[in-house]
């Protein structure tokens, strides 16, 4: 007579405790977390370079009743957004042109590809000595760091496109804008989102680094 399994089922036949599978990519972080705690405990890390994860979870609490880390929270993510804006917009409608326009494709499109290729954490003693370390020079290099994924793949999006979909559309006898509405874009917006969600997270990466440039308000400060 067979015997089913059950999920309440929690030793394995050699007596072992079954852990269920969601739970295994939480083993590491929860060991490191304890040997952390425990290191700050014994003493064995100086509580000024890395305070325990009970000191961090406890001010974080008694900032976010205080109001004040809600406060700078909401000054650094208008800083992200504002950055991530004028880099992804500009990013979107660059990555059109080139992506539409042969002229545009070879006038702009090698330069674009020659300046992403340079590290950005490295523009930022120019940022300084060009634009200071007030806040558009914050929002500024944001921005350029939203830029480039935004125009990759809006440009790889648009290239992307089914040849044979443009055939059907001659077939059609779409116009130009009727084309761009109901072929490229579409077809390029699998892409395009791509490139929201990578400038999105390259905005938050590049916020990080624009306050340590020095802010009085922020969650960098």
């Amino acid at each position: 007579m067979k015997t089913e399994l059950t999920p309440q089922a929690s030793v394995k036949k050699d007596g072992l405790i079954a852990i269920p599978a969601p739970l295994h990519a939480w083993l590491l972080p929860i060991i490191i977390v304890a040997a952390w705690q425990a290191a700050g405990d014994f003493g064995w890390i100086s509580a000024t370079l890395l305070p325990t994860p009970l000191v961090i979870a406890k001010q974080f609490v008694s900032l976010g009743f205080s109001g004040e880390l809600w406060e700078h929270f909401g000054i650094s993510m208008m800083r992200a957004l504002s950055g991530f804006f004028l880099g992804g917009l500009t990013g979107l409608v660059l990555g059109l042109s080139t992506g539409l326009g042969k002229m545009a494709e070879r006038t702009l499109d090698p330069s674009i590809q020659m300046l992403r290729t340079v590290p950005l954490l490295s523009l930022i003693p120019l940022f300084i000595l060009w634009f200071g370390i007030g806040e558009f020079s914050k929002i500024l290099m944001i921005s350029l760091g939203a830029f480039f994924p935004m125009y990759v793949n809006t440009f790889l999006g648009i290239r992307s496109v089914d040849v044979k979909l443009y055939e059907v559309s001659r077939i059609f006898q779409y116009s130009k804008l009727r084309l761009l509405t109901k072929l490229i874009i579409p077809s390029a917006l699998p892409n395009i989102l791509l490139g929201i969600r990578l400038s999105l997270g390259v905005s938050w990466l590049v916020l990080v680094v624009a306050e340590m440039m020095g802010t009085s308000a922020g969650i960098g400060i």
